[in-house]
């Protein structure tokens, strides 16, 4: 088990995060303030090019990455190296560049007008630096599938079959990776340097204000008093959190500090507690309406409005927690665990009291997305917001000194997501230039006989696979590119529930064994053994493995249809999970026998698999094994007595 975990460490260990000491503290915090300014000038005022965005915006991170982050995990915590200086002056001289020439580029026609020396460098310097960046904030092992895709690049024109591709020289690859934006510069860094950024600085904002323990008091008051109380707060919570951070493994650090050792103090098992956190914290990244970047990220990818993906986001987020919080639910009735006390619950008056304030932003954020804002005017609006009710009171008053430091903190905070978005950035790249994705989708087809259900069954794991240790965007990103077009133009799937399924896979890529990089973050909190963890928190999480497959088949799930039809199949799916916790757990209100949870698993399958037949079948089923279980339970009490 040591060895296993000494090998996963080095597969995903990054560099480590520096806290700056002496005179540098002058110099990183205000030039990282700068960048979230620009970021919000951009997007509000700017008339910009794309590309000049996103190479202004990446230079200027890579600047910030090689003296807020190590290139070992060992390496010395408050002072960059020589190595680490020359590498962030290489990436501002790059950004200055791009910037000073920005016009010059943009107009200039790739594959047409021939690079200039200095081009080749900058461009050179560029790559070169984003491959740094990216094994040092996402570690070894997306570098590796990054420098895959770029050796199959210049190599691939030897191979034979299927996968072989044309010659493609240095300049030719540097002109797509660098020069366009179909490579690094393309929409994970675009997304990066927009939507993500901000919605990660009203995260950041709303946080620093007090708003995060406000909504951590309100699932005590809603859920804290029932029985299995902490774990309950632990899925609203979590949940609540993860939907602004957007980082299963950021979710479970920050929320799980708190959760898991209340859930061990009243009784729970240490790996239970930290399977609940990781189940509930991995699910935050599906919720509307900040989803992670993820969600941004596709509605460039796929030219879908976000809106319209939001709502769309809504009945699936809504049954996994329902699913989630059924098992929770079942599993603390088993335990026997109770609430917690009335005493150390919060009250609900001082509650709302002290932050009902923080309902406000989110109320701005629907409001306005419901209005038909972009993304970008939506999250000011949310930051605007969160500034404006927290001058309410003095504990939550944002002053300049604490603005200009929230700054600095969203700027520090998205350096690790821009380094994975500029991994993804690459790979499209490399995608792009070789046909590889319509060549990938082409060989499933030939694997699964082009079956429905095989093939999703096979992207299912392929993206599974792929996001292994990876952050949620690149995972999406990734399966996007590779097993998109199988979804989509193979197998006719509309392009929006492919996407979603690829993205719900992508997110449960965190908790999935034997990588689970969710679990390894819940192990020392909980001090259990990361893999127990992994292996509990998917069984928690099983309606985030069925919900996607569900919505594939039976699309009102999306609000796509009537609203009759919509109803119907959101309290159908919502029953049949119910009945697929009941049968995983074993319990209703007694233990249940082998032969009842395997009629309720079949019972629970038939009610998610949309038709009336199926929806019938399911209702007898349920019916049949409660009657059955009852019936077997008063024969066993009758003869015991």
């Amino acid at each position: 088990m040591q060895k296993k975990r000494l090998l996963v460490d080095l597969f995903f260990s990054v560099g480590n995060r520096r806290k700056p000491q002496g005179w540098i503290t002058w110099l990183i915090p205000p030039f990282a303030a700068s960048i979230a300014c620009w970021v919000v000038y951009a997007a509000l005022f700017a008339i910009i090019d794309p590309w000049e965005l996103a190479a202004i915006f990446l230079c200027g991170m890579l600047t910030l990455v090689f003296l807020l982050i190590g290139g070992t995990p060992n390496s010395d915590p408050h002072k960059p190296t020589i190595w680490d200086w020359i590498l962030s002056a290489a990436s501002l001289g790059a950004g200055i560049f791009f910037f000073i020439n920005s016009e010059a580029l943009v107009s200039r026609i790739p594959m047409f007008d021939p690079l200039s020396g200095w081009e080749i460098a900058s461009g050179t310097i560029l790559f070169l630096t984003t491959l740094e960046a990216v094994r040092r904030t996402t570690g070894v092992g997306l570098t590796l599938i990054v420098l895959f895709f770029i050796a199959y690049n210049f190599l691939g024109h030897h191979l034979t079959g299927t996968f072989r591709h044309g010659y493609i020289p240095y300049l030719h690859f540097l002109e797509l990776t660098v020069f366009t934006t179909d490579g690094i510069l393309g929409v994970p860094v675009r997304v990066a340097a927009t939507y993500a950024f901000l919605f990660v600085m009203f995260g950041t904002f709303l946080g620093r204000a007090g708003g995060s323990e406000f909504f951590f008091n309100l699932a005590a008051i809603v859920s804290g008093h029932r029985p299995g109380g902490p774990a309950k707060i632990a899925v609203i919570s979590s949940g609540l959190y993860g939907m602004l951070s957007g980082s299963p493994t950021s979710d479970v650090v920050t929320t799980g500090s708190v959760t898991i050792p209340m859930m061990k103090r009243v009784g729970y098992p240490a790996p239970l507690a930290g399977a609940f956190e990781v189940a509930a914290s991995t699910g935050g990244s599906l919720l509307p309406p900040v989803m992670g970047s993820a969600a941004f990220i596709m509605a460039e990818y796929t030219g879908i409005d976000y809106n319209q993906i939001v709502v769309a986001a809504i009945i699936p987020a809504t049954l996994y927690y329902l699913s989630v919080y059924a098992q929770v639910h079942l599993r603390s009735l088993k335990l026997g665990l109770k609430g917690m006390p009335q005493d150390q619950l919060p009250k609900l008056g001082n509650t709302f009291k002290m932050g009902g304030v923080f309902l406000f932003p989110l109320l701005s954020l629907i409001t306005a997305l419901l209005m038909g804002y972009s993304p970008n005017m939506v999250a000011v609006f949310g930051v605007v917001s969160v500034i404006a009710v927290s001058l309410f009171r003095r504990a939550t008053r944002l002053g300049p000194k604490i603005i200009y430091e929230t700054l600095v903190e969203t700027t520090t905070r998205m350096v690790a997501i821009t380094g994975a978005c500029a991994a993804a950035g690459l790979v499209i790249g490399g995608i792009t230039m070789t046909g590889l994705g319509m060549k990938f989708a082409a060989l499933v087809t030939v694997i699964t006989h082009g079956h429905l259900f095989f093939s999703l069954i096979v992207a299912a794991a392929l993206t599974i696979i792929l996001g292994m240790g990876m952050p949620t965007p690149s995972a999406y990103i990734l399966a996007a590119a590779l097993v998109g077009p199988l979804l989509t133009k193979e197998l006719g799937i509309p392009v929006m529930a492919a996407h979603f399924m690829l993205l719900y896979f992508a997110v449960m890529s965190a908790i999935t064994p034997p990588v689970a990089v969710a679990a390894y973050a819940a192990a020392p909190i909980a001090d259990a053994n990361p893999l127990h963890i992994a292996v509990l928190a998917v069984r928690l999480a099983l309606g985030a493995f069925v919900v996607p497959l569900a919505f594939v088949y039976n699309q009102e799930l999306l609000m796509v249809g009537t609203w009759l039809n919509i109803i119907i199949a959101f309290f159908c799916t919502g029953a049949g999970l119910i009945f697929l916790a009941i049968a995983v757990e074993g319990f209703i209100q007694e233990r249940v026998s082998w032969w009842g949870r395997l009629m309720i698993a079949a019972a629970g399958i038939c009610m998610i698999v949309p038709g009336t037949a199926t929806l019938v079948a399911g209702v007898v089923l349920a019916a049949l094994a409660l009657v059955l279980h009852r019936s077997f339970n008063k024969r066993q009490e009758a003869s015991a007595s």
